[in-house]
């Protein structure tokens, strides 16, 4: 803690001044969000409130994140590196967001949370301390950032499963294979980018544990939908961004266990990672790193979106997640009823549709390329979702039915409005989406659908826009 008595008291103060969601965040409804009254035009004429639908790529902040940064914003000052009352303060913030954080994932006394830039800069920081002659094992079906960070390891990519079980057996016959018999890390996701299914999290640790190795869950899409025990689920480290968060101030998390982070050469050599540094006689340096989480946090920390992920980790938590999970679980019925009475519309999935899943929805439209269909809604009806194959290629086209090496790319396709393209349609929402946002969503599937854009459109770029 600070040296200063009343450093504590003032980052509690600070806390305070945004402690409680406005009167309108009642339990049964969204919580507040930046963004919820902005007005968006419209290609054939007026006005409409912008209906975000892309959470699975960056959720609004929370109002409630928002005030609180905003109360913190007088007292910034630098963090583990100065001697005034302003640099104690944020020092205590940055640390006890550290401690909420660890509070909110479950993890067990001996963990670290370690702040990062995102999730992919997360699996990257771990990839970068595995022990040597490490085996790594990773579904096709991840998002990149699980996928490729592991390019200079033993890598073992495994087939896309189509039921939970066929997850944990392909995983159990991978590692029983394994030789030489050593380190060995899985990595798999929490919640799909793609679909929104749960993987069986639970039953892939303890396989992996079973056989001698050790896991990482990229949470990225289940931490904001969905409580994380890192106890409970017995996983070694969990990564997540803040941005899907409702906290968008370029900061993300890697925790777990310190073994392996302390072993290994810091992320980062510079200021903050080291405890001592010295000339040898030689002409050389001699550097005593941290054994610490700042060990891999060199530089300046990003106090502002560590301070902003634990606002959301306590807004959550506040709101009730319980009562958070259910209202999602009825928004999804509500879109996926309503997709399922287009005929044309098949929505993506691996584990079918009874699969245990958070908000994030994937499909495409027979007759429609998915970039005109995103660009539609967009145009005409004020709707923000996703096209392409969503930094999640291997899986995508596997869903698709496509061959390997067959063209597509994280964005737009090249195909003109109406021709096949091998990319999808992602509507993704949580929190703080209102009711009539997914309803709209609905309703202008089925109009589209049957009735065609009423505007006309062009690539441009590689990107479908309305024609001007």
């Amino acid at each position: 803690m600070s040296a200063y008595p009343n450093a504590a008291a003032t980052t509690s103060s600070v806390d305070a001044t945004a402690a409680a969601p406005e009167a309108d965040a009642c339990c049964a409804g969204p919580l507040p969000v930046l963004g919820r009254d902005v007005t968006v035009p419209l290609v054939t004429g007026g006005e409409v409130t912008y209906a975000a639908l892309d959470y699975g790529a960056s959720a609004p902040a929370l109002q409630r994140v928002w005030d609180d940064v905003a109360a913190y914003a007088p007292y910034y000052g630098s963090v583990h590196r100065g001697a005034g009352y302003l640099s104690q303060l944020s020092t205590d913030l940055f640390e006890q967001s550290r401690v909420t954080v660890a509070e909110f994932l479950d993890c067990r006394s001996s963990d670290q949370v370690i702040f990062t830039r995102s999730t992919t800069d997360s699996l990257n920081l771990l990839a970068r301390a595995l022990p040597a002659d490490c085996q790594v094992f990773v579904f096709e079906t991840e998002h990149h950032a699980s996928l490729l960070p592991w390019q200079g390891a033993q890598v073992t990519y495994l087939n896309a499963p189509r039921t939970p079980a066929q997850a944990v057996a392909t995983l159990e016959r991978a590692l029983a294979d394994r030789e030489p018999y050593g380190p060995a890390l899985v990595c798999v996701t929490g919640a799909s980018n793609v679909t929104g299914e749960l993987w069986p999290v639970k039953d892939l640790a303890a396989a992996a544990h079973a056989h001698g190795a050790r896991i990482v869950v990229d949470a990225a899409q289940l931490a904001p939908h969905h409580p994380v025990s890192v106890q409970e689920l017995d996983v070694d480290w969990i990564a997540f961004s803040g941005h899907k968060l409702y906290a968008p101030f370029g900061s993300g998390v890697l925790a777990g266990r310190a073994d392996w982070l302390q072993a290994a050469e810091p992320y980062l050599a510079g200021g903050g990672a080291s405890r001592k540094v010295a000339r040898r006689e030689d002409g050389g340096v001699d550097v005593d790193w941290h054994t610490t989480a700042a060990r891999h946090e060199a530089g300046s920390p990003n106090v502002i979106g560590a301070y902003s992920i634990a606002s959301a980790c306590r807004a959550l938590t506040e709101a009730g997640f319980d009562t958070l999970v259910e209202r999602e679980q009825q928004l999804i019925r509500r879109v996926r009823a309503g997709l399922a009475e287009v005929p044309e519309v098949r929505v993506l999935s691996l584990f079918g549709d009874d699969a245990p899943r958070v908000a994030v929805i994937s499909f495409v439209v027979e007759g429609w390329n998915s970039s005109h269909f995103a660009a539609a809604l967009s145009a005409e009806y004020g709707i923000g979702v996703r096209d392409g194959l969503f930094c999640a290629h291997p899986l995508v086209r596997t869903l698709l039915g496509s061959e390997p090496q067959e063209p597509g790319e994280c964005g737009a396709p090249e195909a003109a409005p109406g021709e096949r393209s091998l990319n999808a349609i992602r509507v993704s929402f949580g929190a703080g989406t209102p009711d009539e946002h997914v309803d709209r969503f609905v309703g202008a599937v089925r109009e589209l659908v049957a009735d065609g854009a009423k505007w006309q459109y062009r690539t441009e770029e590689g990107r479908c826009v309305p024609a001007v």
